[in-house]
């Protein structure tokens, strides 16, 4: 289960995975704290035109266009309890791509045991796009659902997002 993007803890030589975790709606995620540059509270997103649906547009983070998507759409999780004045940015770095994702709140950094990580069910594997989900565990009784950032998107998806930031550049670039 663990990656070259776990952050462990040693105790009583158990493997501890330290995950920032975060909700939509009701649910609880988490993401491996190695991954996380920063979180931020909801800044101006500049939309771009021709952007996939889950891209909500770029932010500029001290310099650098970095794309913004909103993981409530990404992950097909509409519902109640939507807020997006209060939204948070978790500031990833995948593979060398800093991207932003919108959450609606970010809970804490949360320890679990590596033993304690079940593998995502089968009805979930079976969906195409549950590729993302790298396992499920139980905290204070509810479930956490770990995320596997480095397969969120696909490929032909980074080529897009690639495409929004360098448009953007370009166009803040003609402004000045």
């Amino acid at each position: 289960m663990a990656d070259k993007y776990t952050a462990r803890v040693d105790s009583d030589k158990e493997q501890l995975i330290q995950l920032v975790g975060f909700k939509i709606g009701k649910e609880i995620f988490g993401v491996d704290i190695l991954m996380v540059q920063e979180i931020i509270r909801s800044a101006p997103i500049t939309y771009v035109p021709n952007s996939p649906e889950f891209v909500e547009g770029v932010i500029n983070l001290r310099g650098s266009i970095i794309p913004v998507i909103d993981l409530r759409k990404r992950l097909n999780l509409h519902g109640a309890g939507y807020a997006k004045e209060k939204d948070w940015i978790l500031i990833l770095d995948i593979a060398g791509r800093v991207t932003g994702f919108i959450v609606d709140s970010v809970t804490e950094v949360i320890k679990v045991e590596e033993s304690s990580i079940d593998p995502p069910p089968d009805i979930l594997v079976a969906g195409l796009h549950s590729q993302y989900i790298r396992g499920v565990c139980e905290i204070d009784e509810n479930l956490l659902i770990l995320l596997d950032f480095n397969r969120i998107l696909l490929v032909d998806e980074v080529r897009k997002l690639k495409s929004v930031a360098l448009t953007q550049e370009v166009n803040d670039a003609g402004e000045q």
